[in-house]
């Protein structure tokens, strides 16, 4: 039985990987630190709230004497870590919180678990990263494989690439047991809905304009949050301490083929004599927009087994059945009353 802390586990990611990993490893006890800033929502776990082996912590992991508690209290061995300010546009609108959460927190964890754990060999760190320090790739460009050199473009992926280094220099400098993964786009049930998938869904069941960044030319590839689950749990079962494990989706769209996409499903079963499409309206592009990213996933399948499972069309289809099935919850989340749940749920 481990004792597994997962921090961030009440964002979108987080609380998917915290309902996958109960699943899968019900022996398994789940510790889930969060802060509750504005994209951490409790409602994502009612489901598991009841269950004995999981226990939800407000803290911030800046705090080192919380995170000291919690390792000791808990008997921590497991660390996911997930915890981050994510969201590119609000890193240039307000980097400084990136920079405290994404390089100053996982120091904090980091630090912790090293003086927590000292010389056991039974315990692991796992950092969760993302495509994005790999910088921007041409169309031509292969695909970012582990060896690529950082290039970070925007203040939220220059953070991530700064935390990348710390977990890389405790391998090296102390012998911590810790990987690095890095995802490419995520997306599926209780994503925020700040993120193209969802905003698109939800503005275009409301008739109201589809913003998409200059001409939506813009590539990424999207991974399906179940699948980056997995292989989070290959990683952090199998994976070579201080290694680094790209996780893709090998689905590479366009932007505004994935508007596309979401518009003519949402036309399949609206009714509605126009299409969605006609609402798309083209923005100004953010400054410093990486164009494309792809994750060479070859790594982890050649080492560890593990591949992506659901095609793009498929995945969109149950993320948008999903949030057709839960529109109470986007709602809650649209006009933050979610807000509302940990103080009735917890503090009552």
């Amino acid at each position: 039985m481990a004792n597994l802390l997962v921090t961030g586990g009440a964002g979108f990611i987080g609380s998917n990987f915290v309902h996958y990993w109960l699943r899968q490893h019900p022996e398994d006890r789940v510790i889930n630190l969060d802060l509750l800033t504005y994209a951490g929502n409790l409602e994502n776990l009612k489901a598991v709230e009841t269950n004995p082996q999981y226990k939800f912590v407000q803290a911030d992991i800046c705090e080192r004497p919380a995170i000291e508690a919690i390792f000791t209290n808990e008997k921590i061995d497991r660390v996911v870590h997930f915890a981050a300010e994510s969201h590119v546009d609000r890193s240039i609108t307000g980097p400084e919180a990136f920079v405290k959460t994404n390089v100053m927190g996982t120091f904090v964890l980091l630090d912790v678990a090293r003086n927590t754990w000292g010389a056991r060999k039974d315990v692991r760190f796992l950092h969760v990263s993302t495509d994005e320090v790999y910088g921007s790739l041409q169309p031509t460009d292969p695909a970012f494989t582990e060896e690529n050199p950082y290039r970070p473009n925007s203040p939220y992926s220059a953070s991530k690439a700064s935390s990348d280094h710390l977990v890389r220099s405790y391998f090296h400098t102390y012998g911590m047991p810790v990987v690095t993964t890095n995802c490419s786009n995520n997306y599926g049930p209780y994503q925020f809905p700040e993120k193209l998938i969802p905003l698109v869904f939800s503005n275009a069941m409301d008739n109201k304009p589809l913003p998409v960044y200059g001409k939506g030319a813009n590539i990424r590839d999207w991974l399906y949050v179940e699948d980056h689950c997995s292989g989070i749990e290959a990683v952090l079962q199998k994976g070579k301490l201080g290694e680094t494990y790209n996780i893709g989706g090998c689905n590479e769209w366009k932007n505004i083929d994935i508007v596309h996409c979401i518009c003519d499903y949402i036309d399949s079963f609206s009714g509605e004599a126009k299409s969605k499409r006609e609402l798309i309206t083209y923005v100004k592009d953010r400054p410093g927009h990486d164009f494309r990213y792809a994750i060479d996933a070859s790594k982890i399948e050649r080492e560890l087994g593990w591949k992506p499972s659901v095609q793009f069309e498929e995945g969109i289809r149950r993320t948008i059945d999903w949030y057709r099935s839960n529109d109470e919850w986007l709602q809650r989340v649209r006009n933050q009353s979610y807000r509302e749940y940990y103080q009735k749920q917890y503090k009552d």
